[in-house]
């Protein structure tokens, strides 16, 4: 299990909401955390608006959002957010995170299957018939901090077949995510900082 951010043993140990739906995970299980200048009901709504073609991932825009910058402000209009909900991961529109888990407040948890060497996501349940394929679900796990704050922990797991093919998330994918969730809890932290 990869640790990276300052995540404390606790956080790592601790399983989250979305762990489940993959339990035998065989890639990498990453845990990053940090902690936000306000309460969990004002971080919420910047992580329910989330996707291409609504806030953005807040990242590095030119990557993630065909170089549209993310929100920096509260959109009405991407504040409703229900299981089953795709949210479009980048510009092609070929892949998209599943809504898996809403607890307001509290859980984020988003899920996605690629086809593999296309690139396309598939619809979860498919997946198992799949010879190639990369199975990942991505939580975010808001828990109140002393002072007002937010203690934000972000759970990626993994399962990739054939097995053969974890050497290119070990190689490409970790190092690419380690840097998007790091950049991502930046915009965060701007976004949520008094007086915004």
């Amino acid at each position: 299990m990869a640790t990276f951010s300052d995540t404390t043993p606790e956080e790592v140990a601790r399983a989250y909401p979305g762990d489940e739906l993959i339990p035998d995970a065989d890639s990498s299980v990453f845990t990053m955390a940090t902690s936000l200048p306000g309460p969990p009901e004002k971080v919420w709504p910047w992580l329910v608006q989330m996707g291409y073609g609504r806030a953005g991932w807040y990242s590095w825009d030119r990557l993630d959002n065909g170089g549209t910058p993310s929100a920096d402000r509260i959109m009405p209009q991407w504040q409703s957010i229900e299981v089953g909900q795709h949210l479009i991961e980048a510009r092609d529109g070929r892949s998209w995170f599943t809504v898996e888990r809403v607890e307001p407040n509290r859980t984020l948890a988003l899920r996605t299957v690629i086809e593999l060497p296309s690139g396309r996501s598939i619809d979860p349940k498919s997946g198992a018939s799949l010879r190639a394929y990369a199975d990942g679900v991505w939580s975010f796990n808001l828990q109140p901090d002393p002072g007002g704050q937010t203690r934000l922990v972000t759970r990626m797991r993994g399962r990739t077949r054939p097995r053969a093919l974890r050497l290119f998330g070990l190689v490409v994918g970790d190092p690419a995510h380690f840097i998007m969730q790091t950049r991502q809890f930046h915009g965060l932290r701007v976004r949520v900082s008094p007086g915004r």
